[in-house]
């Protein structure tokens, strides 16, 4: 198991005003699943390839177990890394396919042949060593080049969007595999992903990257629970934001006064909760609004609701019984927990 630190990481193209990649500090534990997250053109894949050593940094530094590996060769850093468009070499078999690296490195064909076998049973793809890539799906596609990744027992895993050209079902599934694996043979893996619900469901910590830039290093919980900007809780589907001010326990907002038992930055004036967080009241519970219901829309396992309270939009997600006891242009009161309140620094 590898250790990965990034130290001052900046990549600067001729071409562009702002850097691709722009300082960049980052740990990665050993053994851990780290996802890089952000929208197209915010500096992943870059800061991968860097890694990788298929770019060369225009500053910083990166380092497996405290020692630098700019000046090593791609080959021989031990970071390999799985293309989205699987890359494999259509006129070789699958046993081919998976056994190349270890070909390169003249290791004995009987040895060869039991790894390759052994890295398909533990793809899921016993017994495919004697097909070629253009007889199986995309989903068994990704599985190979996963294998041949994996074959020559790298020292850091490389994935850049994985799962992107799936279908629903075949991410689902593959999601779990990569999980699986990376669990069971403890290797030290990064993934690039544009879609949060990837992020969160695989990684063990998020580097959230807008612009080139690092945002927030976490836990996948934290985004939704403790997001550091507005910014942020809006990527991860927060969309109720009421601007006021915050004193003691308590914040005064555009829709009320609300008790909050977390403190927030001491630039605190933007409250937020997200819409699942929001509950229906009962009688004589606090921290609670009125408002009119302005839709309700039915998403088979709940309701999202749009209410109306003092000229603000409050979002909700409830339980789908929620549209049997409320209409649209029903008055109802909605309640927001202390513990599921949280503070956002001042725009």
């Amino acid at each position: 198991m590898t250790h990965l630190a990034i130290r001052g990481l900046s990549k600067v193209y001729a071409a562009q005003a702002a850097p691709a990649v722009d300082d960049l500090d980052l740990d990665i534990e050993s053994g851990s699943l780290t996802a890089l997250l952000g929208p197209s053109g915010c500096g992943k894949t870059t800061t991968m390839k860097m890694i990788a050593g298929l770019l060369k940094p225009t500053t910083g530094d990166i380092l497996f177990d405290e020692r630098s590996i700019l000046s090593i060769p791609p080959e021989r850093r031990g970071a390999v890394m799985v293309f989205q468009n699987h890359l494999l070499f259509p006129y070789m078999s699958i046993a081919q396919n998976v056994g190349y690296g270890l070909k390169m490195r003249r290791m004995e064909r009987a040895e060869i042949d039991r790894q390759v076998a052994e890295m398909l049973e533990l793809v899921r793809l016993p017994g495919m060593e004697d097909r070629r890539p253009k007889e199986l799906s995309g989903g068994q596609q990704q599985r190979v080049a996963l294998a041949r990744a994996l074959v020559v027992r790298p020292k850091i895993l490389l994935l850049d969007e994985p799962l992107s050209n799936l279908d629903a079902h075949l991410r689902f599934e593959m999601r779990d595999l990569i999980r699986d694996i990376q669990q069971q043979m403890g290797i030290t893996t990064v993934f690039v992903t544009h879609d949060q619900e990837e992020a969160v469901v695989l990684a063990d910590k998020i580097a959230l990257i807008f612009d080139g830039r690092l945002q927030q290093y976490d836990k996948p919980l934290a985004f939704y629970e403790q997001p550091s900007s507005r910014r942020i809780a809006a990527f991860f589907g927060g969309v109720n934001f009421f601007t006021g001010t915050q004193d003691g326990d308590g914040f005064t907002s555009t829709i009320g006064r609300f008790s909050v038992t977390r403190d927030g930055p001491a630039d605190g004036g933007i409250l937020t909760i997200r819409p699942e967080d929001v509950r229906l009241s009962e009688d004589g519970e606090t921290n609670t609004v009125s408002g009119t219901i302005d839709s309700q829309v039915y998403v088979g396992t709940h309701a999202r609701l749009r209410v109306t309270v003092d000229d603000h939009t409050v979002n909700v997600v409830a339980d789908a019984d929620v549209m049997k006891r409320y209409g649209q242009g029903d008055r109802i009161t909605l309640q927001f927990p202390e513990n599921k309140l949280w503070i956002l620094p001042a725009e």
